[in-house]
């Protein structure tokens, strides 16, 4: 089964690729579990959860009482002694959220110390990421922020794609120049790039020439549903129309690549 990473810079469309992915996997018949791993969270209105749905999600990071559990140690502790590799096996079954044949957990940010920091929420997030990215039964596709510090050496062969979205523009290449040295320094062995927010032929011009090599899975255009639909408070699937077509045609030559590698 597919695990799939996505990220790139804040804004350039990777919620709405990591959703798309999402639905029209569990539309082909996978089991899928969706990861928010972004600290700016809203994968879940992407997915279609509807705002109040959404407003009851609580995130992994914030669940102080199953830190404590499963860590001995209470958040917000640092250097102290806790367990580095805490019970996480249940986690995905007991807290996913659900919504229609799409589950859906939500990781949270550690609000103190630093992303890398060593403490309890730390540890058990990442614990979690990398027990469902080893799981074999199921499609995973993890959305993450501007990095990989969700990704360790220990799950990077696990990853099947890394896909780095960026828009037309400078310092969205730059971003994913980032993102591919930082790939390469844990072994990710597949990185891709899509395009998204396209507006004409110049701007996939742009990209495949700002992208350094890296090989373009596709391109979402530029579309005004996508904004109606966030406006209306429903899922980017509801856009309908050429976004899904588009991203029919990034999924088709994801699983081509894939193929090809494994």
């Amino acid at each position: 089964m597919f695990k799939i990473a996505i990220t790139g810079k804040g804004g350039v469309g990777k919620t709405t690729l990591a959703s798309l992915l999402t639905h029209l996997y569990a539309q082909d018949g996978y089991t899928v579990i969706a990861i928010d791993a972004d600290p700016d969270a809203n994968l879940a209105s992407a997915l279609g959860f509807s705002p109040a749905e959404a407003a009851q999600i609580t995130p992994i990071a914030e669940m102080s009482d199953l830190i404590e559990e499963r860590t001995g140690a209470k958040p917000g502790t640092f250097g102290g002694i806790f367990r580095m590799n805490p019970r996480v096996d249940d986690i995905p079954e007991r807290f996913a959220a659900v919504h229609g044949n799409v589950r859906l957990l939500v990781m949270g940010t550690v609000r103190k110390g630093g992303a890398g920091c060593v403490c309890p929420e730390n540890t058990l997030l990442k614990t979690l990421v990398t027990h469902l990215l080893l799981r074999p039964k199921e499609v995973v596709i993890l959305d993450m922020e501007a990095g990989i510090e969700h990704l360790g050496r220990a799950t990077a062969q696990a990853v099947d794609a890394l896909i780095v979205v960026v828009e037309p523009g400078q310092r969205s290449f730059q971003t994913a120049s980032v993102i591919e040295g930082l790939a390469q320094d844990i072994g990710i062995p597949h990185v891709y790039v899509v395009g998204c927010k396209v507006r004409n032929d110049a701007d996939r011009a742009l990209i495949a020439n700002g992208v350094g090599g890296l090989p373009v899975l596709g391109y979402l255009s530029y579309n005004p549903a996508i904004i109606d639909a966030d406006i209306r408070g429903v899922g980017v699937l509801e856009a309908g129309g050429q976004v899904v077509e588009e991203a029919r045609a990034i999924q088709a030559a994801l699983d081509e690549q894939i193929g090809k590698k494994t």
